[in-house]
């Protein structure tokens, strides 16, 4: 059985590794990003059903979403008391809302009356008024009441509160889960709390968001972001400064895993002998999309490549003096990675933040009314100058299916990346029923964070982890 050959999963892209290139970037890299984690995990193919079935769809509905913690919210989008934020996610929906004493609550967004959402929209609001009949609650979730109670007289103040889910915090981040028990958030994230220290998202504020509808599965949408080496093909112009292949690709537990992506060294898949390191640079500058703001001028021979060094190396040292100088913090001890990297990690089932000190990109899947279609969302935070009060975050640009990425002027770069994935991703999905042998084969090592988040799906299918345990 292929099971058993030790050498499965062991292969990697010629040329430097990921921990090689640790050992020589500017500054000493911190442990999170020399510790490898990695454990072969089978090569098994996966049934093309998993993404086009609604009765997979189903069981996903019942037996895992409303055990999982879900990031619901960012701290930005609802500062004062009042302010509420309408979360909609597979089947449910629910209203995240900041509480007189600070805290955020999250009820069903359901009128216990006929069953009208309460609310559409995000907003602020002492009450909620369902605008059917008038029936209403307190933002506590307590109910405040309704015409003609005298109707009424067979329900109680307890049988009309609010069905409410858990909440709980983490780096700027709200997460909501719908039924109780089970780890605690800090246990499921767990190691990226410890890994993200560094990075303070707490600190950061929402200044894109911007949410688009594909016609794609969730689950394979969010898999086109979970490994690198599809930059080849679908993101030839990020060759000259992205080590797709070289990149490391580490679990933990059931529920974290990251690529790590290094920038600033060609790809092993171009030719790029007799390039100079400066050409590395300028396609850097061009083409990454989080960094180019930061320079002090958008000319790439502002930042110089001493003789002997590196592009990385000079791009590494140029961020650092950015950062610090716009946020007010010493980044003497950031390494290259840190500054430059795509750091990228998910939280099952549909949480990917990335790390390090560059804007920070937050990608987030909810799954449409078919197993056919999904939301993708595109956060970008930008941390805040030390000592200044952390501003409201910017709401969410919605494109509908039709629209494209680049629709949204705000993501610049990053839009026609996302778009060329959106080139692949219909035809995915179209693929997936045509499919003769309905298999998904997936790479033991590149795709390993795909294997890992469906062995955690059918964890939960099974019943091996949730309430249902």
């Amino acid at each position: 059985m292929a099971e058993r050959d030790p050498q499965l999963g062991t292969a990697r892209s010629p040329g430097i590794s990921w921990t090689e290139l640790m050992k020589i970037d500017g500054r000493p890299a911190p442990a999170c990003l020399t510790t490898e984690s990695y454990e072969y995990k089978g090569s098994d193919p996966l049934d093309t059903a998993r993404y086009t079935s609604e009765d997979f769809a189903r069981a996903e509905r019942e037996k895992m979403w409303p055990y999982v913690w879900q990031f619901a919210a960012r701290e930005e989008d609802i500062p004062e008391p009042g302010d509420f934020t309408v979360f909609d996610n597979a089947g449910r929906s629910w209203l995240v809302a900041r509480q007189d004493d600070g805290s955020v609550r999250a009820f069903h967004n359901v009128c216990l009356h006929r069953a009208r959402k309460l609310r559409l929209e995000d907003g602020s609001a002492d009450k909620f008024i369902c605008p059917f009949h008038g029936f209403a609650w307190e933002k506590d979730g307590t109910f405040a009441g309704s015409p003609c109670e005298w109707d009424f007289t067979h329900l109680g103040k307890d049988d009309m509160k609010l069905p409410e889910a858990e909440v709980a915090h983490w780096g700027g981040y709200i997460f909501l889960r719908e039924e109780p028990g089970g780890p605690s958030l800090e246990e499921y994230l767990a190691p990226l709390p410890e890994h993200f220290k560094r990075w303070r998202h707490e600190e950061c504020t929402t200044v894109i968001w911007v949410a688009k509808e594909v016609r794609a599965n969730w689950k394979a949408t969010m898999e086109a972001f979970m490994e690198a080496w599809h930059t080849i093909i679908t993101h030839p112009q990020l060759l000259p400064f992205t080590g797709d292949c070289n990149g490391a690709y580490w679990t933990w537990g059931d529920n974290v895993n990251v690529n790590l992506v290094p920038f600033g060294i060609p790809s092993p898949h171009l030719d790029a002998s007799g390039k100079p390191e400066l050409w590395i640079v300028d396609q850097f500058i061009k083409f990454n999309g989080r960094s180019a703001d930061n320079y002090e001028a958008d000319d790439p021979m502002a930042v110089k490549v001493p003789e002997g060094s590196t592009a990385r190396l000079a791009l590494g040292e140029a961020m650092r003096k950015a950062y610090a100088a716009a946020s007010g913090y010493d980044h003497d001890d950031a390494t290259d990675a840190e500054l430059l990297d795509g750091l990228v990690y998910n939280v099952f089932p549909n949480f990917a933040p990335w790390g390090g000190y560059m804007p920070n990109v937050v990608y987030r899947w909810r799954p449409g009314k078919t197993p056919d279609t999904c939301l993708m969302e595109v956060r970008i935070l930008s941390r805040v100058k030390k000592g200044e009060p952390i501003p409201r975050g910017v709401p969410m640009k919605r494109l509908d299916i039709d629209q494209k990425w680049t629709e949204a002027a705000e993501l610049g770069i990053l839009g026609d990346v996302f778009e060329q994935d959106m080139e692949n991703l219909p035809f995915v999905q179209e693929g997936m029923h045509a499919s003769k042998n309905h298999r998904i084969q997936l790479a033991n090592y590149q795709e390993i964070r795909i294997r890992h988040f469906h062995q955690t799906i059918d964890k939960y299918l099974a019943g091996e982890l949730g309430q249902q345990a």
